[in-house]
């Protein structure tokens, strides 16, 4: 199973801004989606203004906030991580960073099809904005929002 350990200490979650480190990233994205991102997409998104990424050994977040908004590029826990709450708090990490560069709301799309994923978002207090038709190869994908500062239970 890939591992940041070796750009990182990570004993909990921490931020990332290793973009000699989009490897690990890239490995990682590989075990949780069918078509990952490659370590040169994720390198070009991290010097991105605005972008910044929290990552633990079993997944990542990644996401950007400008002019009072934020999005949620991408999240990835590895499937033996899944349903322990590292996708929650991996989330707050980045909602809460959103908020202190200044974002009023947070944004992100996600499959209609990905009945866990729309639980953790709509737990963190998203609500659904709009829908994109065929997002997701054929998949539509829902528009969820949340407006910041968020006020975790």
């Amino acid at each position: 199973m890939p591992s940041c350990r070796a750009v990182k200490p990570l004993s909990d979650i921490a931020p990332f801004n290793a973009v000699s480190g989009a490897h690990v990233l890239a490995a990682l994205h590989a075990t949780c989606f069918p078509q990952p991102w490659d370590a040169a997409a994720l390198s070009a998104l991290l010097v991105t203004p605005g972008t910044f990424a929290y990552a633990q050994e079993d997944g990542f977040v990644l996401a950007r906030a400008a002019a009072g908004e934020a999005e949620i590029l991408t999240l990835a826990v590895t499937p033996a991580a899944r349903g322990k709450g590292l996708g929650r708090r991996l989330l707050q990490a980045a909602i809460k960073k959103a908020h202190e560069m200044g974002a009023g709301v947070m944004f992100l799309e996600v499959g209609v099809d990905n009945p866990a994923a729309l639980a953790l978002y709509a737990g963190l207090g998203f609500t659904k904005a709009g829908l994109r038709k065929g997002y997701y190869r054929g998949v539509d994908a829902l528009v969820l929002r949340l407006p910041l500062p968020a006020n975790f239970a």
